[in-house]
Protein backbone atom coordinates (compact mmCIF):
# COMPACT_ATOMS: atom_id res chain seq x y z
CA UNK A 1 0.00 0.00 0.00
CA UNK A 2 2.56 2.22 -1.40
CA UNK A 3 1.93 6.10 -0.56
CA UNK A 4 -1.19 5.12 1.13
CA UNK A 5 -2.16 7.97 3.70
CA UNK A 6 -2.35 6.51 7.49
CA UNK A 7 -5.51 9.29 7.68
CA UNK A 8 -7.43 6.28 5.15
CA UNK A 9 -6.52 3.88 8.03
CA UNK A 10 -9.66 4.97 10.25
CA UNK A 11 -11.71 3.87 7.09
CA UNK A 12 -11.12 0.18 7.90
CA UNK A 13 -8.30 0.15 5.69
CA UNK A 14 -10.13 0.79 2.98
CA UNK A 15 -9.11 3.56 0.53
CA UNK A 16 -12.32 4.74 0.20
CA UNK A 17 -14.99 5.78 2.51
CA UNK A 18 -17.68 2.73 2.70
CA UNK A 19 -21.24 4.16 4.00
CA UNK A 20 -22.39 1.01 5.06
CA UNK A 21 -18.99 0.88 7.24
CA UNK A 22 -20.09 4.11 8.89
CA UNK A 23 -23.89 3.20 9.66
CA UNK A 24 -22.95 0.01 11.43
CA UNK A 25 -20.67 2.64 14.14
CA UNK A 26 -22.69 5.17 13.98
CA UNK A 27 -26.23 3.36 14.40
CA UNK A 28 -24.80 0.18 16.23
CA UNK A 29 -25.88 -1.89 13.16
CA UNK A 30 -26.59 -2.06 9.51
CA UNK A 31 -29.80 -0.15 8.68
CA UNK A 32 -31.56 -1.54 5.27
CA UNK A 33 -33.32 0.46 3.21
CA UNK A 34 -36.81 -0.68 2.15
CA UNK A 35 -37.84 0.67 -1.73
CA UNK A 36 -41.36 2.18 -1.31
CA UNK A 37 -43.62 3.83 -4.47
CA UNK A 38 -45.71 6.16 -2.94
CA UNK A 39 -47.11 6.95 -6.53
CA UNK A 40 -45.19 9.96 -7.27
CA UNK A 41 -44.97 11.28 -10.14
CA UNK A 42 -41.89 13.94 -11.82
CA UNK A 43 -42.19 17.53 -13.70
CA UNK A 44 -40.64 15.66 -16.33
CA UNK A 45 -43.42 13.99 -17.03
CA UNK A 46 -46.50 15.20 -16.19
CA UNK A 47 -46.21 18.27 -18.34
CA UNK A 48 -44.60 20.94 -16.12
CA UNK A 49 -41.23 20.88 -18.07
CA UNK A 50 -41.82 18.03 -20.53
CA UNK A 51 -43.54 14.40 -21.25
CA UNK A 52 -41.94 10.70 -21.30
CA UNK A 53 -38.94 11.63 -18.22
CA UNK A 54 -35.45 12.07 -18.77
CA UNK A 55 -33.83 10.14 -21.43
CA UNK A 56 -32.19 7.42 -19.69
CA UNK A 57 -35.47 6.71 -16.76
CA UNK A 58 -37.45 3.68 -16.50
CA UNK A 59 -37.79 3.18 -12.58
CA UNK A 60 -38.94 -0.55 -13.22
CA UNK A 61 -35.45 -1.27 -13.89
CA UNK A 62 -34.48 -0.52 -10.30
CA UNK A 63 -38.22 -1.12 -8.37
CA UNK A 64 -38.48 -4.67 -6.41
CA UNK A 65 -41.56 -6.51 -8.23
CA UNK A 66 -43.80 -5.93 -5.15
CA UNK A 67 -43.72 -1.94 -5.74
CA UNK A 68 -45.45 -2.83 -9.16
CA UNK A 69 -48.03 -5.24 -7.82
CA UNK A 70 -48.85 -3.09 -4.67
CA UNK A 71 -50.07 0.34 -4.15
CA UNK A 72 -50.47 0.28 0.14
CA UNK A 73 -47.49 1.87 2.06
CA UNK A 74 -47.88 -0.64 4.75
CA UNK A 75 -48.21 -3.70 3.10
CA UNK A 76 -45.10 -2.55 0.33
CA UNK A 77 -43.06 -2.54 3.75
CA UNK A 78 -44.69 -5.55 5.36
CA UNK A 79 -43.50 -7.19 2.33
CA UNK A 80 -39.81 -5.40 1.98
CA UNK A 81 -39.05 -6.16 4.89
CA UNK A 82 -39.72 -10.31 5.23
CA UNK A 83 -37.75 -9.74 2.03
CA UNK A 84 -34.74 -8.17 3.73
CA UNK A 85 -35.01 -10.28 6.51
CA UNK A 86 -34.25 -12.97 4.49
CA UNK A 87 -31.19 -11.71 2.48
CA UNK A 88 -29.87 -9.66 5.70
CA UNK A 89 -30.54 -12.05 8.61
CA UNK A 90 -28.26 -9.46 10.80
CA UNK A 91 -29.90 -6.08 9.66
CA UNK A 92 -30.37 -3.67 13.35
CA UNK A 93 -33.33 -1.77 11.45
CA UNK A 94 -34.69 -0.57 8.59
CA UNK A 95 -35.63 2.67 6.53
CA UNK A 96 -38.62 3.59 4.42
CA UNK A 97 -36.74 4.67 0.95
CA UNK A 98 -39.19 6.31 -1.30
CA UNK A 99 -37.18 5.78 -3.93
CA UNK A 100 -40.00 5.78 -7.12
CA UNK A 101 -39.80 9.48 -9.20
CA UNK A 102 -39.79 12.57 -7.46
CA UNK A 103 -40.88 12.03 -3.48
CA UNK A 104 -41.05 15.43 -3.10
CA UNK A 105 -43.11 16.50 -5.92
CA UNK A 106 -46.65 17.32 -3.85
CA UNK A 107 -48.56 19.86 -1.95
CA UNK A 108 -46.41 19.71 2.15
CA UNK A 109 -49.46 18.58 3.34
CA UNK A 110 -50.23 15.40 1.58
CA UNK A 111 -46.05 14.77 1.66
CA UNK A 112 -46.76 14.86 5.71
CA UNK A 113 -49.51 12.41 5.44
CA UNK A 114 -47.78 9.82 2.91
CA UNK A 115 -44.40 10.19 4.83
CA UNK A 116 -46.31 9.70 8.37
CA UNK A 117 -47.58 6.26 7.31
CA UNK A 118 -44.04 5.02 6.95
CA UNK A 119 -42.90 6.53 9.90
CA UNK A 120 -45.73 5.19 11.95
CA UNK A 121 -44.45 1.60 11.19
CA UNK A 122 -42.87 -0.05 13.96
CA UNK A 123 -40.11 -1.36 12.22
CA UNK A 124 -39.20 2.24 10.49
CA UNK A 125 -36.33 3.82 12.14
CA UNK A 126 -36.03 6.46 9.67
CA UNK A 127 -36.95 8.01 6.09
CA UNK A 128 -35.44 8.37 2.76
CA UNK A 129 -36.59 10.42 0.12
CA UNK A 130 -35.41 10.09 -3.36
CA UNK A 131 -35.94 13.23 -5.36
CA UNK A 132 -34.96 16.10 -8.10
CA UNK A 133 -33.17 19.13 -6.95
CA UNK A 134 -35.82 21.46 -8.64
CA UNK A 135 -38.71 19.65 -6.67
CA UNK A 136 -37.66 20.95 -2.75
CA UNK A 137 -39.32 24.35 -2.33
CA UNK A 138 -38.19 26.21 1.43
CA UNK A 139 -41.38 24.98 3.25
CA UNK A 140 -40.73 21.01 2.25
CA UNK A 141 -37.29 21.59 3.37
CA UNK A 142 -38.25 23.03 6.54
CA UNK A 143 -40.71 19.98 7.51
CA UNK A 144 -37.88 17.96 6.56
CA UNK A 145 -35.46 19.55 9.05
CA UNK A 146 -38.40 19.55 11.63
CA UNK A 147 -38.90 16.09 10.75
CA UNK A 148 -35.19 15.35 11.33
CA UNK A 149 -34.85 16.31 15.35
CA UNK A 150 -37.48 13.35 15.86
CA UNK A 151 -35.76 10.52 13.44
CA UNK A 152 -33.23 9.70 10.86
CA UNK A 153 -34.11 11.47 7.32
CA UNK A 154 -31.82 11.11 4.37
CA UNK A 155 -32.70 13.53 1.55
CA UNK A 156 -31.20 11.79 -1.86
CA UNK A 157 -30.91 14.59 -4.41
CA UNK A 158 -30.47 13.16 -8.50
CA UNK A 159 -27.42 14.75 -9.59
CA UNK A 160 -26.72 12.60 -12.81
CA UNK A 161 -24.06 15.30 -13.96
CA UNK A 162 -22.72 18.49 -13.65
CA UNK A 163 -22.23 19.05 -16.83
CA UNK A 164 -24.78 20.98 -18.19
CA UNK A 165 -24.64 20.10 -21.96
CA UNK A 166 -25.16 16.69 -21.18
CA UNK A 167 -28.22 17.40 -18.55
CA UNK A 168 -29.72 18.85 -22.00
CA UNK A 169 -29.02 15.77 -24.01
CA UNK A 170 -30.42 13.84 -21.69
CA UNK A 171 -33.37 15.97 -21.39
CA UNK A 172 -32.97 16.44 -17.02
CA UNK A 173 -35.28 19.87 -17.56
CA UNK A 174 -32.19 21.62 -14.96
CA UNK A 175 -29.06 22.61 -14.61
CA UNK A 176 -26.28 22.10 -12.08
CA UNK A 177 -26.59 25.53 -10.63
CA UNK A 178 -30.00 23.96 -9.44
CA UNK A 179 -28.51 21.52 -8.10
CA UNK A 180 -26.14 23.02 -6.26
CA UNK A 181 -28.46 25.57 -4.83
CA UNK A 182 -31.01 22.99 -3.37
CA UNK A 183 -28.02 21.02 -2.09
CA UNK A 184 -26.80 24.06 -0.16
CA UNK A 185 -30.14 24.87 0.48
CA UNK A 186 -30.75 21.38 2.36
CA UNK A 187 -27.50 21.04 3.94
CA UNK A 188 -28.23 24.90 5.61
CA UNK A 189 -31.02 22.96 7.34
CA UNK A 190 -28.62 20.61 8.83
CA UNK A 191 -30.02 17.39 6.38
CA UNK A 192 -28.49 14.50 6.02
CA UNK A 193 -27.88 14.48 2.02
CA UNK A 194 -26.63 11.33 -0.68
CA UNK A 195 -26.27 12.68 -4.42
CA UNK A 196 -27.01 10.24 -6.99
CA UNK A 197 -24.52 10.41 -10.28
CA UNK A 198 -24.86 8.26 -13.43
CA UNK A 199 -21.42 7.45 -15.10
CA UNK A 200 -21.28 7.09 -18.85
CA UNK A 201 -23.88 9.46 -20.39
CA UNK A 202 -24.05 10.78 -23.86
CA UNK A 203 -21.35 13.64 -24.07
CA UNK A 204 -19.75 13.31 -21.37
CA UNK A 205 -16.04 12.86 -21.29
CA UNK A 206 -13.11 12.26 -18.75
CA UNK A 207 -12.44 16.03 -18.42
CA UNK A 208 -16.28 16.70 -17.58
CA UNK A 209 -16.04 14.02 -14.95
CA UNK A 210 -13.63 15.06 -13.28
CA UNK A 211 -14.32 18.86 -13.45
CA UNK A 212 -17.61 17.96 -11.77
CA UNK A 213 -15.61 15.93 -9.08
CA UNK A 214 -14.07 18.98 -8.16
CA UNK A 215 -17.54 20.88 -8.16
CA UNK A 216 -18.94 18.14 -5.88
CA UNK A 217 -16.13 17.99 -3.69
CA UNK A 218 -17.21 21.83 -3.14
CA UNK A 219 -20.71 20.99 -1.73
CA UNK A 220 -21.93 20.03 1.37
CA UNK A 221 -22.97 16.84 0.64
CA UNK A 222 -22.77 13.85 2.79
CA UNK A 223 -22.84 10.81 0.50
CA UNK A 224 -22.52 9.27 -2.89
CA UNK A 225 -24.63 6.55 -5.18
CA UNK A 226 -22.77 6.02 -8.12
CA UNK A 227 -24.69 4.07 -10.81
CA UNK A 228 -23.55 3.10 -14.39
CA UNK A 229 -25.30 4.15 -17.84
CA UNK A 230 -28.01 0.98 -18.42
CA UNK A 231 -30.16 1.24 -21.64
CA UNK A 232 -33.39 0.25 -20.36
CA UNK A 233 -36.80 -0.75 -22.45
CA UNK A 234 -38.88 1.66 -22.48
CA UNK A 235 -36.86 4.77 -22.63
CA UNK A 236 -35.47 7.56 -25.21
CA UNK A 237 -32.31 6.19 -25.09
CA UNK A 238 -33.39 2.13 -26.05
CA UNK A 239 -34.78 3.93 -28.95
CA UNK A 240 -31.85 5.54 -29.97
CA UNK A 241 -29.72 2.59 -29.22
CA UNK A 242 -31.81 0.71 -31.75
CA UNK A 243 -31.76 2.76 -34.51
CA UNK A 244 -27.89 3.54 -34.11
CA UNK A 245 -26.01 1.58 -31.53
CA UNK A 246 -23.00 3.00 -32.45
CA UNK A 247 -24.17 6.70 -31.23
CA UNK A 248 -23.89 5.72 -27.60
CA UNK A 249 -20.09 4.95 -26.24
CA UNK A 250 -21.82 2.30 -23.09
CA UNK A 251 -18.90 1.62 -20.30
CA UNK A 252 -17.40 -1.60 -20.08
CA UNK A 253 -16.97 -2.70 -16.36
CA UNK A 254 -13.05 -2.04 -16.65
CA UNK A 255 -13.55 1.92 -17.61
CA UNK A 256 -16.63 1.97 -15.78
CA UNK A 257 -14.76 1.42 -12.57
CA UNK A 258 -11.63 3.58 -13.68
CA UNK A 259 -14.28 6.09 -14.14
CA UNK A 260 -15.60 5.70 -10.61
CA UNK A 261 -11.61 6.06 -9.35
CA UNK A 262 -11.42 9.07 -10.95
CA UNK A 263 -14.46 11.13 -9.55
CA UNK A 264 -13.59 9.50 -6.45
CA UNK A 265 -9.80 10.95 -6.50
CA UNK A 266 -11.37 14.69 -6.10
CA UNK A 267 -13.59 14.31 -3.57
CA UNK A 268 -13.33 14.93 -0.03
CA UNK A 269 -12.39 11.79 2.25
CA UNK A 270 -15.65 12.52 4.34
CA UNK A 271 -18.04 11.74 1.62
CA UNK A 272 -19.38 8.19 2.06
CA UNK A 273 -19.96 6.19 -1.45
CA UNK A 274 -22.64 4.12 -0.54
CA UNK A 275 -23.11 2.52 -4.03
CA UNK A 276 -20.78 1.40 -6.68
CA UNK A 277 -23.18 0.76 -9.06
CA UNK A 278 -26.33 -1.03 -10.21
CA UNK A 279 -28.27 -3.80 -12.12
CA UNK A 280 -31.28 -4.14 -13.40
CA UNK A 281 -33.55 -7.12 -14.60
CA UNK A 282 -32.57 -9.01 -17.86
CA UNK A 283 -36.12 -8.64 -19.10
CA UNK A 284 -36.09 -4.41 -18.95
CA UNK A 285 -32.18 -4.24 -19.83
CA UNK A 286 -30.78 -3.86 -23.41
CA UNK A 287 -27.32 -3.09 -22.93
CA UNK A 288 -24.64 -3.61 -21.42
CA UNK A 289 -24.69 -7.02 -20.51
CA UNK A 290 -21.72 -7.29 -18.50
CA UNK A 291 -21.95 -10.65 -16.95
CA UNK A 292 -21.79 -10.43 -13.20
CA UNK A 293 -23.75 -9.22 -10.49
CA UNK A 294 -23.09 -6.01 -8.54
CA UNK A 295 -21.83 -8.00 -5.70
CA UNK A 296 -18.69 -8.75 -6.79
CA UNK A 297 -17.93 -4.47 -7.94
CA UNK A 298 -16.87 -3.49 -4.16
CA UNK A 299 -14.15 -6.47 -4.11
CA UNK A 300 -12.78 -5.38 -8.21
CA UNK A 301 -13.30 -1.86 -7.19
CA UNK A 302 -10.51 -2.56 -4.06
CA UNK A 303 -8.24 -4.52 -6.84
CA UNK A 304 -8.38 -1.53 -8.83
CA UNK A 305 -7.89 0.58 -6.88
CA UNK A 306 -4.84 -1.02 -5.39
CA UNK A 307 -3.36 -1.50 -9.32
CA UNK A 308 -3.60 2.20 -9.61
CA UNK A 309 -2.09 2.58 -5.94
CA UNK A 310 -4.87 5.53 -5.52
CA UNK A 311 -7.52 5.92 -2.72
CA UNK A 312 -10.68 8.56 -2.46
CA UNK A 313 -9.21 11.94 -2.03
CA UNK A 314 -6.18 11.27 -3.43
CA UNK A 315 -6.27 14.78 -5.81
CA UNK A 316 -8.44 16.41 -3.52
CA UNK A 317 -7.93 20.05 -3.90
CA UNK A 318 -9.94 21.58 -1.17
CA UNK A 319 -11.17 25.22 -1.98
CA UNK A 320 -9.03 25.29 -5.31
CA UNK A 321 -11.62 22.78 -6.98
CA UNK A 322 -13.22 24.37 -10.25
CA UNK A 323 -16.42 24.73 -11.53
CA UNK A 324 -17.74 21.89 -13.97
CA UNK A 325 -17.21 21.63 -18.01
CA UNK A 326 -19.30 23.12 -20.12
CA UNK A 327 -21.75 25.00 -17.71
CA UNK A 328 -23.09 28.75 -18.05
CA UNK A 329 -22.82 30.12 -14.58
Amino acid sequence: MSNFPESMARFNGRRYHVYNDWIKLEHGGRLQKVSIDAGFTCPNRDGSLGVGGCTFCNNEGFSPSYLREERDITVQINTGITFMRRRYPRTKGFLAYFQSYSNTYDGLDKLKKIYAVALAHPDISGIVIGTRPDCLPEEILDYLAELSTRTMVELEIGIESCNDEVLRECLRGHDFACTQDAIRRAAKRGLFITGHLLLGLPLETSESLINGARALAELPLDALKFHQLQIMRGTRLANQYRAAPESLALLDPRSYLDAVIDVLEHLPPQFKIQRLGSEVPPNVLVSPDWGMRLSKFPALFEARLLERNTWQGRLFAGSTAGHCGNNNQ
